[in-house]
């Protein structure tokens, strides 16, 4: 079931300013984004103008997105009793964003996909520079070797930025925090590579443990715990409400990655920005699919399996193995599944000991993240 409609606590502030806070928090993030990468420009130009195509690429996919995970640390921080005008939050969110532009070109070199918010990947665009220029060797080993650099140089820039928004004692929390999310993320997307590769031989309930465990640690605790976590350890919050931040983010992450699961098998292209059925075609064992493997028939277990990850699926097979996938009682049991962790999130977000406005911000966000489209 969905959360009911947010509503700013009796005894607290009426949020009329929270989407003012919100603004100006954006619009300090992409002027931080923007004058950190033209100092990079600067860098790579005096290294050689040809590694310029590697900021421009970088800069065209941090200008999307929803900005969430930086959102998440600033309120972490609000929350935490900083001040609304301090650069810490601004800093370790524009980390966070370039943590997340690298996750991205990664993961999209690894599940082979051609188009990322709309527009074409980060080594799909090296691999058509390639193409157009004419130059030697393989266009496609040259985008994703390209890629793979970009990915790097995303990791380094968002390492420089952390560091610079840590000080003190404050600084060594979050930077535990820190580095226990990166850590989480690189173990995460390896075993999502490994269940690819042995997934078709786990029995139904290990595959659904597995799936599980894999949406955990790839992306819930680094889309909504971590960052919200980051932002309070940098405000100074102690360990009661550091522990308090995970029990609503935790639930609200994994709620967050299952309903991705979900629009990537029935997701509308025109608002996702990836084409329709995109995660069948790069054969992706999510939870979602690991249910419908143990719930279908044996006829259409098979079929599941001897389809998923054909790259050259249409749209009549991926029709089918959404057909398939409803009938085996998959999807519903997801989306009861993503209700309930809202519930524990939205539960857990009721019992946090902040302020007022504080709490209606994190609940606008949470709302939006479970319920979301795209």
């Amino acid at each position: 079931m969905l959360p009911a409609p947010a509503t700013p606590d009796q005894d607290g502030p009426v949020p009329d300013a929270i989407p003012e806070e919100q603004d100006r928090f954006r619009s300090s993030l992409t002027l931080s984004i923007e004058a950190f990468l033209d100092e990079q420009r600067v860098v790579l130009a005096d290294i050689s103008a040809e590694s310029l195509p590697l900021i421009s690429s970088i800069a065209a996919l941090t200008r999307g997105g929803k900005r969430m995970r930086a959102l998440l640390c600033y309120w972490g921080w609000r929350a935490a009793g900083g001040s609304p005008t301090a650069s810490a939050p601004v800093v370790a969110g524009t980390a966070l964003e370039f943590f997340q532009a690298a996750a991205l070109i990664h993961d999209d070199i690894i599940d082979r996909s051609d188009t990322r918010r709309g527009r074409p990947s980060v080594h799909r665009q090296f691999t058509m520079r390639h193409a157009d220029a004419g130059w030697h060797l393989d266009p496609e080993r040259f985008g994703v070797s390209a890629a793979i650099l970009a990915g790097d140089l995303c990791l380094a820039f968002s390492e420089e930025l952390f560091t610079t928004s840590c000080s003190g004692t404050t600084g060594d929390a979050a930077r535990t925090i820190f580095n226990r999310m990166r850590t989480e993320v690189m173990a995460g997307q390896y075993l999502d590579l490994l269940e690819e590769a042995v997934g078709p031989d786990q029995t139904p309930e290990v595959a659904e443990e597995r799936a599980l465990n894999i949406l955990r640690f790839k992306s819930a605790k680094y889309s909504m715990e971590r960052p919200l976590m980051l932002g309070g350890a940098l405000a100074g919050a102690g360990d009661a409400l550091l522990s308090a931040y995970s029990a609503f983010a935790l639930p609200l992450g994994e709620a967050f990655q299952l309903r991705d699961d979900v629009l990537g098998v029935f997701g509308d292209p025109e608002v996702t920005g990836k084409p329709a059925g995109d995660d069948l075609r790069e054969g992706k064992r999510t939870f979602l699919i690991a249910r419908a493997l143990g719930s279908a028939s044996d006829a259409d277990r098979a079929r599941i399996n001897a389809m998923l990850g054909d790259t050259a699926l249409d749209e009549d097979a991926v029709g089918l193995l959404r057909g398939m996938i409803v009938d085996s009682g998959a999807l519903a049991h997801t989306e009861q599944l993503i209700a309930g962790k809202s519930d524990a999130a939205f539960a857990a977000l009721e019992r946090l000991d902040v302020d007022g406005t504080s709490r209606y911000a994190l609940r606008l966000l949470a709302e939006a993240a479970v319920t979301r489209s795209a």
